[in-house]
């Protein structure tokens, strides 16, 4: 018997490739600190679980597919807060924001078609394109440059006969970049120009920094009907366990063949459903407070990145992430011999090699991501690792 070719043509997640080297080093006694995933350890609000307790349900049906209209109503006030104006049937709730980029891939996209998007990309994308029989093609981006999107000739010219769909993440996973006005509108007219859907994935909207003004793609009007929005409780009330997402559409026909997607499955889990609409209630001081503590904790690791002799690095505006290059040869070897060669006391350090978020693996041979979730206490430990490793790696640049 053979299994599909799709499966077999599948890499897999290079955010958690190295696991079983970490899940080693666990079994040996060593702790492992994790700054490969962006699961954040700020703890979720206490409302969530406040409405676990109050459910009273006698029989855990099947929910509406499109979701439950509590759920819906919340999400539908969330949006007004960045002025995009929502109704119930322009959304639809997800299992997790990666449902929602699957359920979008196959609203937009037919076998072979191509979707754009800028390198480096989430690692994700690529999984989940290929999933639905489509393939990724690429415009770059640089850390030397910041990560901003290039000149519009630079992007029209990876566009193929193929592409269907622009694919950006904003706030950047794994760049942390925060689009300007100025380039929404460029993407804006790149896709009208070119007859293009946008996937925007914006699930990490609330965290920008210092003067960076965070701008919905579901603002631009005379884009609305070829912009799809991913969202998700995930990151923003650290609720990764919940995986309630969703996908915003104010095109009717994509959104009634989401639709049939999402009868395949029913419903998205109820109880997690109920739980999350509570979430949506938390004071603005939340969102202060945890975006301080992400901006603290970029700012710390920044200050500790620059002083490791070799490593090239910037500033990210937003999201919780920062993509560095390393003085490494291998940045998948050196992030695998950390786990099975090197610790400090007993802990040594689990980071994401950056290959996984290019196109062609070499142009991100000597970077890593790192999710800047940890406390700053544990991001100190876990950047002396790194600072410790980079100095005695045999294959140091």
């Amino acid at each position: 018997m053979n299994i599909s070719k799709r499966i077999l043509n599948m890499s897999p997640s290079s955010i958690l490739e190295l696991a079983p080297y970490a899940d080693a080093a666990k079994a040996m006694g060593k702790k492992v600190y994790h700054l490969n995933i962006g699961d954040p350890d700020i703890k979720t609000p206490s409302v969530f679980f406040d409405g676990l307790k109050e459910i009273s349900i006698e029989t855990l049906g099947y929910g509406p597919s499109r979701g439950i209209d509590e759920l819906l109503d919340a999400q539908i006030d969330y949006y007004k807060k960045f002025s995009v104006e929502v109704k119930r049937e322009d959304l639809i709730i997800t299992t997790g924001a990666s449902e929602a980029l699957l359920y979008a891939m196959m609203a937009t996209c037919d076998d072979g078609d191509d979707i754009l998007t800028c390198e480096p990309y989430y690692a994700n994308y690529e999984m989940v394109a290929s999933s639905v029989g489509a393939n990724m093609v690429v415009f770059p981006t640089t850390v030397e440059n910041g990560f901003r999107l290039p000149t519009k000739e630079e992007i029209v010219s990876a566009i193929t006969p193929k592409t269907k769909v622009i694919l950006l993440s904003h706030p950047g996973n794994p760049t942390g970049v925060v689009y300007t006005e100025e380039e929404m509108e460029l993407i804006a007219d790149i896709a009208i120009e070119n007859n293009l859907f946008i996937i925007a994935d914006e699930v990490y909207r609330e965290f920008t920094y210092n003067s960076e003004v965070f701008k919905s793609f579901g603002t631009i009007k005379r884009i609305e009907d070829r912009v799809l929005l991913v969202d998700s409780i995930s990151k923003r009330f650290s609720a990764c366990g919940a995986r309630i997402g969703s996908v915003m559409c104010k095109n009717e026909e994509l959104n009634a063949g989401i639709m049939k997607l999402c009868e395949i499955r029913l419903s998205a889990a109820t109880i997690d459903q109920i739980c999350a609409s509570k979430l949506y209630g938390v004071d603005k001081s939340y969102y202060e407070d945890v975006t301080e503590e992400y901006k603290s904790r970029r700012d710390f690791l920044i200050s500790e990145l620059s002083t490791m002799e070799g490593v090239k690095y910037y500033v990210p505006a937003g999201a919780f992430y920062v993509m560095p290059e390393l003085p490494v040869d291998d940045a998948v070897m050196f992030s695998k011999w950390l786990l099975t060669d090197f610790d400090i006391d007993g802990e040594t350090l689990m980071i994401a090699p950056g290959k996984g978020f290019y196109c062609n693996s070499e142009t991100g041979k000597s970077q890593v991501r790192i999710a800047y979730v940890l406390n700053n206490g544990d991001l100190k430990k876990a950047l002396k690792i790194l600072r410790e490793g980079l100095l005695k790696y045999p294959g140091r640049n």
